[in-house]
């Protein structure tokens, strides 16, 4: 018994070392009332990319959920960087990436470190995209640079135009 001792206490020390070192991700996204004859919700693509502009991993993909036959999947390609960088080798929906279309507001998602793309996401900078497009509306894409794992609490924040409000970022 005394020999496991040591082992047990540097596997609880282990584990508590990873968990400071994971780092939580909170998205925000508004999604703005548009004066407009017929508004239809936006389809939103949540994706991060390297500095160099390539592509490291998907967060979100909001769409209509509830067309027959998986109809709604066919107007993603609307989303078009986000359909170039990684939408169209994904057979949709996927289980804790795609969900439903959002009413205008502000919508918060927290995505844990730990689990998903970001349990893989080496600490450095990145960009947040968020792509919205509207049918019978526009299209827009907004980026908001962040940097992943880093040392102090990271709030980051970029204002959209047309389709998308304001869109910020936390690391914690």
């Amino acid at each position: 018994m005394r020999n496991l001792l040591p082992f047990a206490i540097s596997g609880l020390l282990g584990t508590a070392t990873m968990n400071t070192l994971a780092a939580d991700l909170t998205v925000r996204v508004e999604v703005p009332r548009l004066n407009v004859a017929e508004y239809h919700k936006p389809y939103v693509a949540i994706w991060i990319e390297k500095p160099d502009q390539t592509f490291a991993g998907n967060l979100a993909v909001w769409y209509d959920l509830k067309k027959r036959d998986n109809e709604g999947s066919k107007w993603l390609k609307d989303l078009r960087q986000w359909w170039r960088r990684s939408g169209r080798e994904l057979q949709m929906p996927v289980d804790g990436l795609s969900g439903a279309t959002r009413t205008t507001g502000e919508h918060s998602m927290v995505f844990s470190g730990d689990k998903g793309v970001l349990a893989k996401l080496p600490a450095g900078d990145y960009q947040l995209l968020v792509e919205a497009a509207r049918e019978g509306g526009g299209r827009e894409v907004v980026k908001v640079p962040f940097q992943w794992q880093a040392k102090n609490e990271i709030n980051a924040k970029a204002q959209g135009n047309t389709e998308l409000g304001q869109i910020s970022v936390t690391v914690k």
